[in-house]
């Protein structure tokens, strides 16, 4: 716990709020756990608790597809890596997500909604049986165990920086917030508490974006100072040129390529293809909240519907990064080579606090509040996205299937909240770990593709090529985790100071070299034990396997009738082109 300083004594808070914030951050806070106590009364079984009965329209779980995703990874590592590196950020929403994003609406949500499962790693108990399931269920577990630490470490920065608290202290009382709703209200109660987090988070980026840019004198302005400071910085700062931090491609400066070429090969394959589809296909915290609605066509348009909100995210994250990055004293300092003392965590600012230290520079009362209860949102939309999927996956796959069968429902429902209680303690412990990155999404990109790359290869190959074996699933689903765990100890700084620096990579170019080795080595792995394994017999492959799946089982026969504008095909296709128009202009 030394990163948490135990003992240190309350600290000056980093933002001067007054009784008016405070006043609309306990008003928040009230609806949160209002929420929480409506949403119990709609839980009578564990379906309601862990799939919210399947019963929820598409706009809603649309909203909170976004708003899960919209925790610490969006909110404060994308406004660090803004400030760091500038406008290359953009990748991680219109090649990094959308694409993915709009995959899993057409394809692959009519497998996972029509199957009736209650968690992906059930689906791949269905399609590869015991093994890979197994290595599925565990790696997932652990992989939110660490990703809501992130989030829990972010929120009791925020509760330090606004009361001067310990960061511990911060962190029990954050967690006590998140896990009463949870407990309360199952996933109903966060699904409800995303849509309202979702309006809150925009409602307080959006001022502090307008007023960034009007305080540098417009985004012609913003562009005038980033050259500025890149022409003048000393070169051990490493401050990337001002071509590289203000155009989006070929983003050498998010990719640690030095070769243009290789960048946009990287940026495509690594982040685009392996870590993008890993993440957004596969993920239970996403896929969950497609599976809570109520229609197949509600699930397939659930991404899609995601998908329109979240191209316009990074104008509320990285815009007031790159702001931060040259109108705030301690950013500056820290980005031409300084080490400012303070931020957050009181151990020196970081570019985690671009955003926090922005809010405190150029935000009045009032609004400060609304921002400051923005990020409180962001944060426990991520963490309880994190710990609902958590539960879900220990209660189902890994207790009822492993420990103990045949139990009541009311059994597992009790079983479900003790998870939620246990995850929530042990996420105080991880995000320890999440103290210790100054960018964590350094950190958070190296987990995905741990987890989630080598998922996707299993996955895709057993979709569309029936020969694939149950040995083959999770033979190649381990060999692809552990590539992806070799490669990021022998590069130079994915895990600090644990980490080999053999191969000359850094940062996301070493996460996304993880992630690319792990799906190549998971495919050809499970192309080789297919050859001398034993196939399942194609009867038993309908509604896991796409060419042994009837049409009609992956569409809803209603939504021919609806108007274009409500059907999931014509709504891929306006999101694709609105994507590619952005990818233009920037």
């Amino acid at each position: 716990m030394s990163h948490l300083a135990l003992a240190v004594p309350a600290a000056t808070p980093l933002i001067d709020a007054t009784w008016l914030d405070y006043l609309l951050v306990v008003i928040y806070f009230g609806f949160v756990l209002g929420i929480g106590f409506l949403a119990r009364r709609s839980v009578s079984d564990s379906i309601d608790f862990f799939l919210s009965g399947r019963s929820l329209p598409a706009w809603v779980t649309g909203l909170a597809f976004i708003s899960a995703n919209l925790g610490a990874v969006e909110i404060m590592g994308m406004s660090a890596n803004g400030a760091e590196i500038g406008l290359p950020t953009v990748h991680y929403f219109w090649v990094g997500a959308i694409p993915a994003m709009l995959f899993l609406g057409v394809v692959m949500m009519p497998f996972y909604y029509g199957s009736k499962v209650r968690s992906v790693p059930e689906f791949m108990f269905r399609r590869f049986g015991t093994g890979a399931h197994l290595v599925n269920a565990i790696s997932f577990a652990v992989a939110q165990l660490l990703i809501a630490g992130v989030n829990l470490y972010l929120l009791g920065s925020i509760v330090h920086a606004l009361l001067g608290w310990p960061l511990w202290v911060a962190l029990i009382v954050a967690a006590a917030i998140v896990l009463s709703y949870i407990t309360l209200g199952g996933l109903s109660a966060a699904i409800y508490n995303e849509v309202l987090q979702f309006f809150v988070i925009v409602a307080s980026l959006l001022p502090l974006t307008l007023i960034g840019l009007h305080r540098v004198g417009g985004y012609g302005g913003l562009k005038d100072k980033i050259a500025a400071f890149a022409d003048s910085a000393p070169a051990a700062a490493k401050v990337a040129p001002a071509g590289q931090q203000l155009e989006s491609w070929p983003g050498q400066a998010l990719s640690g390529f030095s070769s243009g070429t290789l960048s946009v090969i990287g940026i495509v394959f690594g982040l685009g293809f392996v870590l993008s589809f890993g993440y957004w296909t596969t993920n239970f915290v996403e896929v969950q909240r497609a599976m809570a609605s109520k229609s197949i066509s509600a699930a397939r348009k659930t991404p899609i519907i995601g998908a329109f909100p979240k191209m316009f995210v990074p104008f509320l994250v990285i815009l007031p990064g790159m702001v931060s990055a040259v109108l705030v004293k301690e950013m500056v300092d820290l980005k031409g080579g300084g080490h400012p003392a303070g931020g957050a965590s009181g151990e020196g600012v970081k570019y985690n606090d671009a955003l926090l230290l922005l809010m405190r520079d150029i935000l009045p009362n009032g609004l400060l509040g609304l921002a400051i209860a923005g990020l409180l949102a962001a944060f426990m939309a991520g963490m309880a996205a994190n710990i609902s999927a958590f539960n879900t996956v220990f209660s189902y796959d890994l207790w009822q299937r492993y420990i103990r069968k045949d139990h009541s429902d009311d059994y597992y429902l009790r079983i479900g909240r003790l998870a939620t209680v246990a995850a929530t303690i042990i996420a105080i412990f991880t995000a320890t770990i999440a103290s210790s990155f100054s960018n964590v999404m350094d950190y958070l990109q190296t987990l995905f593709g741990f987890f989630n790359a080598p998922l996707f290869a299993t996955f895709i190959l057993g979709m569309f090529w029936k020969r694939m074996t149950a040995t083959a699933g999770w033979v190649g689903l381990s060999s692809g985790t552990i590539s992806a765990v070799i490669v990021a100890f022998l590069s130079e700084d994915a895990f600090g100071s644990a980490s080999l620096g053999v191969l000359p990579l850094s940062g996301q170019g070493a996460s996304f070299v993880a992630a690319s080795t792990a799906f190549v080595v998971d495919i050809v792995v499970s192309v080789l034990v297919t050859m001398v394994t034993e196939p399942k017999p194609a009867s038993e492959l309908k509604g896991l396997v796409y060419s042994e799946t009837p049409k009609e089982d992956l569409v809803d026969p209603d939504e021919a009738s609806q108007p274009w504008y409500q059907r999931t095909m014509p709504l891929a296709g306006i999101a694709l082109v609105m994507v590619l128009i952005l990818n233009f202009a920037f």
